[in-house]
């Protein structure tokens, strides 16, 4: 196991995870990370990277900042023993950081089952993170008010210290002491207030020496006036430190029945750390979760191999599984057949250990017993193995140790000895190997694989193309098509002479350089092939986006025509049920005037026969024999005429068609209808009603803005109300109007021009100037 790790250097992907955790135990997860081999086990080690992969994209990524290694402390705890202020604050630390974990998880939706359930089980104790916080400092320093004892003691402390300060203060002061003073300064040594004394004043000044500068010349003095003082504070100071052991001590004592609590919160957060961390790599290499298959089918598209630099790295499209078992893979050195050996192999054990692969969605993984791999020059000088040797002990043991549901990547099959027999070796292993049932990826340089591959079923060659004109790989693999030898080519790029070349096909067999000639046509043709392919890919992507974009204009279309025509049925159902409940008060009122004098019912008749009419009159119906007869007459576009079976005016959109159908418009809505439908506009019944409109009408328009809002508005809203202020406008005798419409896509815009464009009372139009609103803003001008 461990060395099929180090040939795919499965440890490169581990160091990549381990620098996205952050903290100590969830590095150590990331450090130890292996591919488990269980399908149901590998499922969910994928689940849960998905779930934490859609957290960080849907809301945040969690913090695990403050949370600390706390497993010594834990020991220390569960032995009685008493924690330094540094442990006890880190346990607090790490206590709070798992209370921020578990509020995060209170926003999570049901789509989150296996992280929710680890968030939901972070162990929380605020009585006790509280406790030594109030105790402990972030400098983890214990707080004066770590308990009243504490207090107390620091307060006398203080005040002697204050006392022995100014006792020291004066003997500096003091005219009789200062000349034998190196320094007027109070200084602590042995933790005990003394001053400088010149070494030769030594006698001069009683007290205690507790020190001495390094040249001798400086000695530290205890005045004898304060040396009880000191005693006082250095008692307090013994006091002050059985104190703090004595607060530590019971805090400590709160840890040890929880021990078990924190262990297992330890742990979970280390889990939650390392699941967030593979989360964090797969957006970083824009991987996706692999579909799994217990069937042996891996489908890789455009793979990558997550340790090359995205700039070098050529995805490849492999597969393997269904139509065929093994894939033998032939080109040149350095094209591409070890990386993509390497790519299949680590992509797997990636899947294998929850973290998602740098390769497109829909991407299939199988899950098999064992993966096997032997790539690479295995040649030990120690053991005296040469390459061929090496090779074949680590295939011996492959062969023995496989399964029918077995991965097996061989590089460079049978090479390191003679042509002939490695060749022959080497299509007996793929023979056995295919036989067996396992999948089998090789590569190889013989040509003899080639033909071993054409003419056996189930068994396919791939190769890596190899640009002959500029000497370089392309690293693009070909599956169907065998690798063409491209020594004759690339000797004839460099300089090799025609007549050498010419000599060498000599010495080939006929049917090896036919057969080298057919696969290179192939390889042209597939090249062809490739391209149309590309070509037609592009241009039905095209194509589909074209049909999304009409689809998506259709879908609008008709819910703008489902909002005009609900919104006209709500108002003709209202309006109905007005009329109707009028009715029904109306007839209540005729039995009522059946009761009253003859007077009073007529009276009473009369009104409610009023309020009949009235009401009916907003439902638009008119009876045949009231209609006015039809008299042709001319219709112009932008005039306005009468539809009796409305009872409403409206504006002519078009001249009649050739079935005399004329486009109008009545209010926000649009139609069609024959010439025998239309009326000229009704004349005015009195010249008193004229004056009570135009008297009504000019009271309603005095106060009348010059600047109409339209945008956000549909088109055929949008006019209407457009309509109606213009006819406000003009009563209200303004000559210049704004009308805002927005930018936009411009189609309101080009909607209200073609409006003003056709308008009996608008003079001209124009877009505003800068200041005025630019393109979002019409000027018009009225006549």
């Amino acid at each position: 196991m461990n060395k099929l790790l180090k040939t795919l250097e499965y440890n490169k992907i581990a160091e990549k995870l381990t620098a996205h955790a952050l903290t100590k135990p969830g590095r150590e997860l990331c450090e130890t990370i292996e591919p488990a081999w269980d399908y149901q086990e590998i499922s969910e080690k994928l689940a849960e990277t998905q779930e934490a992969v859609n957290i960080i994209l849907r809301y945040e990524t969690p913090q695990f900042s403050g949370i600390h290694d706390i497993r010594t402390a834990i020991k220390r705890a569960e032995i009685s023993s008493t924690l330094t202020p540094e442990e006890l604050l880190n346990i607090a630390d790490t206590l709070r950081g798992s209370k921020k974990l578990k509020k995060l998880s209170e926003n999570l939706d049901d789509n989150f089952p296996i992280l929710s359930e680890k968030f939901n089980a972070l162990y929380q104790n605020t009585g006790i993170e509280t406790a030594i916080y109030q105790a402990i400092d972030n400098t983890d320093h214990i707080s004066d008010h770590a308990s009243p004892e504490l207090y107390q003691i620091r307060q006398k402390i203080q005040s002697e210290e204050n006392n022995i300060k100014e006792k020291i203060n004066a003997i500096i002061r003091g005219g009789s002491y200062s000349k034998y003073l190196q320094e007027s300064i109070v200084t602590l040594r042995n933790d005990r207030y003394v001053i400088p004394v010149k070494q030769e004043y030594r006698s001069h000044i009683p007290g205690l020496v507790h020190d001495s500068s390094s040249t001798g010349s400086t000695l530290f003095i205890e005045p004898m006036a304060v040396v009880e003082a000191n005693n006082r504070i250095h008692e307090l100071y013994l006091h002050e430190k059985s104190e703090i052991e004595k607060i530590l001590s019971e805090l400590s004592a709160k840890i040890w029945p929880i021990t078990q609590e924190l262990t297992y919160l330890q742990k979970t957060l280390a889990n939650l750390d390392f699941i967030f961390a593979k989360a964090k790599l797969s957006l970083q290499q824009k991987a996706f979760a692999p579909n799994l298959n217990q069937n042996g089918y891996i489908h890789l598209l455009q793979a990558r191999h997550p340790l090359i630099p995205d700039k070098k790295v050529v995805p490849i499209d492999i597969w393997i599984g269904k139509d065929f078992r093994s894939l033998i893979i032939t080109g040149p050195n350095t094209g591409g057949k070890t990386v993509t050996l390497k790519t299949v192999g680590l992509l797997t054990l990636m899947a294998y250990s929850g973290l998602f692969i740098p390769a497109l969605e829909n991407s299939e993984i199988a899950v098999f017993d064992k993966v096997y791999a032997d790539i690479g020059d295995e040649q030990s000088i120690e053991q005296s193995l040469s390459t061929f040797s090496s090779h074949m002990t680590n295939i011996i043991s492959i062969l023995k140790n496989i399964t029918p549901n077995s991965l097996v990547l061989l590089d460079e099959l049978g090479s390191g000895t003679d042509p002939v027999e490695g060749s022959a070796l080497a299509v007996a292993i793929l023979d056995y190997l295919y036989k067996f049932g396992c999948r089998t990826i090789a590569s190889t340089h013989y040509s003899e694989l080639k033909t071993y591959a054409l003419t056996t079923p189930g068994i396919k060659n791939a190769s890596c193309e190899f640009d002959v004109n500029t000497l370089n790989p392309i690293y693009k693999l070909m599956i169907g098509l065998p690798g063409k030898s491209n020594a004759f080519a690339i000797s004839k790029k460099l300089g090799l002479s025609e007549y050498i070349l010419e000599n060498a096909k000599n010495f080939i067999a006929h049917e090896q350089v036919k057969f080298e000639d057919i696969i290179s046509e192939l390889q042209k043709d597939r090249q062809t092939l490739e391209q149309q392919r590309n070509q037609a890919q592009q241009e039905l992507a095209e194509i589909e986006k074209l049909k999304k974009e009409l689809a998506e204009s259709k879908a609008k279309l008709e819910e703008h025509k489902t909002k005009i025509l609900t919104k006209a049925r709500e108002e003709a159902t209202g309006i109905l049920l007005d009329a109707e409940e009028t009715a029904k008060e109306t007839m209540k009122e005729i039995k009522e005037a059946k009761k009253l004098k003859y007077n009073e019912m007529n009276k009473k008749f009369d009104n409610a026969k009023s309020k009949i009419k009235k009401q009916l009159s907003k439902t638009y119906v008119k009876t045949e024999d009231t209609e006015t007869p039809y008299t042709p007459f001319e219709i112009k576009v932008g005039m306005n005429v009468y539809i009796p079976s409305l009872d409403q005016e409206a504006s002519v959109l078009s001249l009649p068609d050739s079935d005399q159908n004329v486009q109008v418009q009545a209010g926000i809505v649009k139609s069609k209808l024959h010439i025998s439908k239309l009326r000229p506009t009704k004349q005015p019944q009195s010249t008193v009603n004229n004056v009570k409109i135009s008297v009504s009408s000019k009271i309603q328009a005095q106060n009348i803005s010059n600047e109409i809002m339209l945008r956000h508005m549909h088109v055929d809203e949008a006019l209407y109300e457009l309509e109606k202020y213009i006819d406000h406008a003009l009563i209200a005798n303004l000559s210049t109007i704004r009308i805002v419409h927005g930018k936009g896509e411009g189609i309101l815009r080009k909607a209200v021009h073609e409006f003003l464009k056709n308008h009996p009372n608008v003079k001209s139009y124009r877009l505003g100037e800068f200041g005025e609103g630019d393109l979002g803003v019409t000027i018009a001008e009225l006549k």
